[in-house]
């Protein structure tokens, strides 16, 4: 075994605590030897009887202080990293077991041995001595181990970084950047607004005031900035990123103020990261429901239309966390299907019944096969063409896609009794303004009108999903890669966001709370201007907009509108037991009013089978939506909001 090996293998786990305890003992002896020859309790001419109860005092100090140390764990600390509650584990426990000796001695020994005196000095100071060399030698470890970690480590290969927040988490990462030779960074300041500390030094660095921080930047050479502020408010933190990102710094966080979860925040590990696209809402994940409330899906065979897509994959994730009795993905698309397929088989294995399906929800009879097949009990309808502009340029196949393709799905689910049919809705169904979101907004009718129905229906209508397939985040991701520019279709353009988990929660709750017809809508906050997005998009990936990356308007889309709303005109909401979630109060259409307006739109359809343009579709498609906006009227009456676009009227319940 070689010397490093050795010593490697010698001072690990039990051994290393064996040596320190060793240590310890030979201190205590130096000590406890020291004060018999300079004290005057005792001397080389104390009888020999006298030198034995010395020794026993000695003993019973000795027992008592190591045994209270290893009940109290003194000996499992890493002292190299250690903290003030070690040290004060260690006094705390010689302390007590310098009482306990004196009183064992005191009310035990002396019952026995009438002439045992009690040392109480000696016992006091030996305690104290010895324990303060303990702390002395752990010290200087500490130091040198520092020291030397610090002169093998090239600091001038790290890059000076400034800390926000001169807090306890800012002192803590600092002196963990600052001793840690694997670490990229140095920490070199710290930015703060408390007056108190703004001049002054924490963990030994200086700390400066918010207000010069373009300055300190520039004075320091600042590649990186670290917030350590807990507990901001939305506007806060928005107010942070934009004055450190535009300095040209990479902006990362430590423990995200933007991110926390309540009470799981201290028992996840402390990680300086990236600030993510979901940290660029400015606000805490929407608690949309909680596991209690997905029980109803345990035991339950689910089957999701369009599961191999953005919301229908992350719902399989959701869903097979319940624990189903069968989950059935159906997709016409199979890449996505097989994708989602091997991500669940590779995360349970055997413990999830799963089964792939491969068809249309245009094709009744596929349909009907599944059906009757399976047997689902709970139905998630998320297959649909969501794509505005192509919509607007094939609104035939958005009608068969949506319309009749949720027409045909909640007919087979109420034939073979589906006690949960949830439809996937959208804020394009508002007030629409192209052929997507009216297309949608007869799903929704399809939904409603089904009230009297044994099977429960129930829309979810949310704004855009973060990271989804066809939204702006991956399209702004590859134009930036590509080196600009970022194309917005106008600066004035605003629209609610929401995280995939938060859409798919809301989906599953909606099932959960699901009776009769109900459409669902999430208070998502206030809506985020596109442009804004798109500038710390940029910077998130580390380059400067307008400089770097061109952000380019290049006018809005066919059917496009610069707001998005969550209710129509005329609509009221009621709350429920989630205070982010509304029913919509409205009134809905008969079975019969829905019947006749997708007998228009097929009867178009059918017309427009040999004209491209689809002319008549988009024509029957404002005649059986009366909310329908031609989009120049909704743009030209735009007023650029203060961010609170659309409040929620809430109905009295």
């Amino acid at each position: 075994m070689t010397k490093k090996r050795f010593g490697g293998f010698l001072f690990k786990g039990r051994y290393r605590r064996t040596i320190l305890a060793l240590f310890d003992m030979c201190c205590f002896a130096v000590v406890d030897f020291l004060y018999y020859i300079l004290s005057d309790e005792v001397s080389y001419s104390t009888p020999v009887h006298d030198v034995e109860i010395y020794l026993g005092n000695s003993l019973c100090l000795f027992l008592c202080i190591f045994a209270v140390r290893l009940l109290m764990c003194v000996y499992s600390t890493v002292w190299r990293y250690t903290n003030t509650v070690a040290y004060m584990r260690m006094i705390v426990a010689d302390f007590v077991g310098c009482v306990v000796s004196c009183i064992f001695c005191r009310f035990v020994i002396t019952a026995f041995v009438s002439d045992f005196y009690i040392g109480i000095w000696h016992g006091v100071t030996v305690a104290a001595l010895s324990l303060l060399l303990g702390l002395f030698a752990r010290f200087t470890y500490r130091l040198i181990y520092k020291r030397y970690h610090k002169s093998t480590a090239d600091q001038s290969a790290k890059i000076p970084v400034g800390i926000v927040g001169a807090g306890q988490l800012g002192a803590y990462l600092a002196n963990e950047l600052a001793n840690s030779p694997r670490l990229h960074c140095r920490p070199v300041c710290f930015l703060d607004v408390d007056t108190n500390k703004i001049g002054n030094r924490v963990a030994g660095l200086p700390v400066y005031s918010e207000e010069d921080a373009e300055k300190i930047v520039r004075k320091y050479g600042l590649a990186e900035i670290i917030f350590t502020v807990g507990g901001l408010t939305n506007e806060r933190a928005e107010d942070l990123w934009n004055r450190y990102a535009s300095l040209g710094c990479k902006v990362k966080t430590y423990d995200s103020p933007f991110r926390e979860d309540g009470g799981e925040m201290p028992s996840k590990k402390r990680i300086v990261r990236d600030f993510v696209i979901e940290d660029l809402l400015f606000r805490k994940p929407l608690n949309v429901g909680d596991q209690a409330e997905f029980s109803c899906y345990s035991g339950k065979t689910v089957l999701i239309t369009g599961g191999g897509g953005s919301i229908g994959s992350e719902l399989c994730r959701q869903i097979a966390k319940c624990s189903p009795k069968k989950l059935i993905i159906f997709d016409i698309y199979e890449n996505n299907a097989y994708e989602i397929e091997q991500e669940l088989i590779r995360k349970y294995g055997r413990a999830l019944d799963l089964s792939v399906e491969i068809g249309s929800v245009r094709d009744v009879e596929r349909l009907e096969c599944i059906f009757k097949h399976y047997r689902p009990e709970i139905v998630f309808h998320a297959a649909a063409h969501k794509h505005v502009p192509l919509m607007e340029h094939s609104a035939g196949e958005a009608v068969k896609n949506n319309v009749v393709g949720t027409y045909n799905t909640a007919n087979v689910a109420e034939k073979y009794g589906v006690k949960k049919f949830i439809l996937i809705s959208t804020d394009k169904a508002v007030n629409p303004t192209n052929v997507m979101g009216a297309t949608k907004r007869v799903c929704e009718m399809i939904v409603q009108c089904r009230h009297d129905s044994k099977t429960s229906f129930a829309a979810v209508r949310f704004g855009n999903v973060l990271g989804s397939n066809g939204s702006v985040i991956p399209l702004f991701k590859r134009q930036i890669n590509a080196g600009g520019p970022v194309t917005i279709t106008d600066k004035r353009i605003i629209r609610y966001f929401m995280t995939i988990p938060e859409a798919s929660q809301l989906v599953m709750l909606a099932g959960a709370k699901a009776e009769k017809g109900e459409l669902f809508v999430l208070d998502m906050g206030h809506p985020v201007k596109i442009y804004d997005l798109a500038v710390n998009m940029i910077r998130l990936m580390g380059y400067t907009p307008d400089v770097d990356i061109e952000i380019k308007e290049i006018g809005l889309r066919p059917g496009e509108k610069l707001y998005e709303e969550l209710l129509m005109k005329g609509e009221t909401l009621i709350e429920t037991d989630n205070k982010m979630i509304f029913v919509e109060k409205d009134t809905p259409y008969t079975r019969a009013e829905v019947d006749e307006k997708i007998a228009v739109l097929l009867a178009a359809v059918e017309a427009d089978q040999d004209n491209p343009e689809a002319s008549a579709v988009k024509e029957a498609i404002k005649s059986v939506v009366p909310t329908f906006v031609e989009p120049v009227t909704v743009n030209t009456a735009f007023t650029p909001p203060a961010m609170n676009v659309v409040e929620l009227e809430t109905a009295d319940t």
